[in-house]
């Protein structure tokens, strides 16, 4: 992921959401209802065709289990079939699933999507700490054979993460507290091509202070960072944090959905994919600039 963000010039990556009253009309399919047949085969056609118009311009993608879950077994089936599509377009695939459990479930979790035998495989997958640091080991162990990541839920974007995560405890507060229960896992899954670990952790744009207090307790654990964009955070908090590399500053990738799935659009003068495209130009080089 580095040497692909450090090729490119930017750290941009894209969030595959298909939520269905958002598809463009060209790819819907009869009523759009989750539970029809025709709508899995349009959210894939339509993620499909995403990954066509941004694949020569970022690493990753970062599909959402849910919008794709709530179209039953249809969207399972199209789910795998995007992520297939992606990976064989050479992209990264991070899985925002945000899966946490403990023991064998954790464990079958970790297998379902990081094992190189799934169905479902992917290169990352966001895991939620909540039940503790040793929730995460499955997780750790599957990625480590796998040479797969895994990011954690540290900082969100969400104004209402911050009743729980912005907790004060005795050791600071409580993502600051999760943070540092990450540094043995950071070390676990250090890289040997670069400085970073496969060690991911979710950070907020919008809360840019917070992103170096995390950056302090984890040097070497990539970001990934939300609220850029749509929630408002300007490309230059969103790379706060991020340090200087041989091609600019870099440490992670800087999530986009909406703004780039769902542009506006006029039909005939600027069709969809035509859109799309100037969406994507948009974020890359305010990314691109703000890393250089």
């Amino acid at each position: 992921m580095i040497a692909r963000a450090r090729a490119l010039g930017h750290p941009l990556c894209v969030g595959l959401d298909p939520y269905l009253d958002r598809i463009p009309t060209l790819f819907r399919r009869g009523g759009m209802q989750p539970q029809h047949a025709d709508t899995a085969l349009a959210v894939e056609e339509f993620c499909c065709r995403v990954i066509d118009l941004i694949a020569a311009d970022v690493a990753v993608v970062k599909p959402q289990v849910s919008l794709f879950e709530r179209l039953g077994w249809r969207g399972w089936c199209a789910l795998e079939r995007v992520i297939r599509y992606a990976r064989t377009a050479g992209l990264l695939v991070l899985l925002d699933a945000k899966r946490g459990d403990i023991a064998e479930t954790a464990a079958a979790y970790a297998q379902a999507y990081l094992s190189e035998d799934s169905e479902c495989s992917v290169d990352a997958i966001t895991v939620n700490p909540y039940l503790g640091p040793e929730s995460l080991a499955p997780f750790i162990i599957e990625a480590e054979k796998a040479q797969c990541g895994v990011v954690v839920l540290v900082r969100n974007s969400n104004a209402d993460s911050s009743v729980y995560q912005t907790v004060n405890t005795q050791a600071g507060p409580l993502f600051a507290v999760v943070a540092a229960s990450l540094a043995k896992w950071q070390d676990r899954l250090a890289g040997e091509a670069t400085e970073w670990s496969s060690l991911g952790v979710t950070v907020a744009a919008t809360h840019a202070g917070d992103t170096e207090r995390i950056r302090t307790a984890l040097p070497r654990a990539l970001f990934l960072v939300l609220g850029y964009g749509a929630q408002g955070a300007s490309a230059g908090e969103a790379v706060r944090g991020f340090r200087r590399g041989p091609a600019g500053l870099e440490g992670g990738v800087v999530s986009s959905s909406r703004a780039i799935l769902f542009p506006t659009f006029d039909s005939a003068a600027a069709p969809w994919e035509k859109a799309v495209r100037n969406a994507l130009a948009r974020a890359t080089g305010e990314l691109g600039e703000a890393v250089a």
